[in-house]
């Protein structure tokens, strides 16, 4: 049954992930040309020390992709479901309805995941070829809230989509975009790594508040 549901979500979002993979790529490219460009012209180590300590980040390019990339999978997946209340019919399939539920969340948030970490593995073999370990690994910690935030986002967009009640969108969605907001902040280099664990247990636990918009859907709220 997950791969009939599976296959059914893939036909909906995978010209989104396509789009979103060909972003990030171009994204990527962009990167490391300038990278390579003024290292050529200012000297690398240089170049490093302004990192280091001047706060400069040559992957700032990259701060809204996980946001986007989460919601444009997160509307291209659901949205379609609540015109005319259509995820009624995928909740009259042979199984239990939350399961139904879990197996859609659960693809597109394994989806979203391969497409940030393909992203973030380019990065990382990329900027291996200019900079040091530590350079690098104060990058990943300084992008890891993006990244976080993008997950975030599929869920709390799924969430809002699913609701049936107006009223409630738009209270979730105020308290989303305040959320999210969090995970943008501007910070010093690897500023963010003594709250990177919360903020993961905090994605988690958000992988599950779409149970409470579907439960609502499938049971008419209004």
């Amino acid at each position: 049954m997950f791969k009939s549901i599976a296959y059914k979500e893939w036909i909906k979002i995978r010209l989104v992930v396509w789009v979103a993979l060909g972003l990030g790529l171009m994204a990527l490219i962009n990167i490391f040309l300038k990278v390579r460009h003024d290292i050529l012209f200012v000297d690398a180590a240089n170049y490093w020390y302004s990192f280091l300590f001047r706060g400069f980040t040559y992957f700032g390019i990259l701060k809204f992709f996980p946001f986007v990339a989460g919601l444009a999978i997160a509307i291209a997946q659901y949205f379609p479901e609540t015109v005319n209340k259509r995820i009624k019919l995928t909740f009259h399939l042979p199984v239990s309805e939350n399961g139904v539920l879990i197996s859609m969340h659960l693809f597109g948030a394994l989806v979203l995941i391969g497409v940030l970490l393909t992203i973030l593995g380019l990065f990382t073999a990329g900027s291996a070829i200019f900079f040091p370990g530590e350079i690098i690994r104060a990058s990943l910690l300084t992008m890891m809230p993006w990244f976080l935030g993008g997950l975030a986002t599929y869920f709390l967009v799924a969430l809002i989509l699913l609701e049936p009640m107006w009223i409630f969108r738009g209270l979730y969605t105020a308290v989303a975009a305040g959320f999210i907001t969090i995970f943008l902040a501007s910070a010093p280099i690897g500023s963010f790594r003594p709250v990177l664990l919360p903020l993961g247990l905090i994605t988690l636990l958000l992988a599950g508040v779409v149970l409470f918009s579907g439960y609502r859907f499938r049971k008419g709220e209004m």
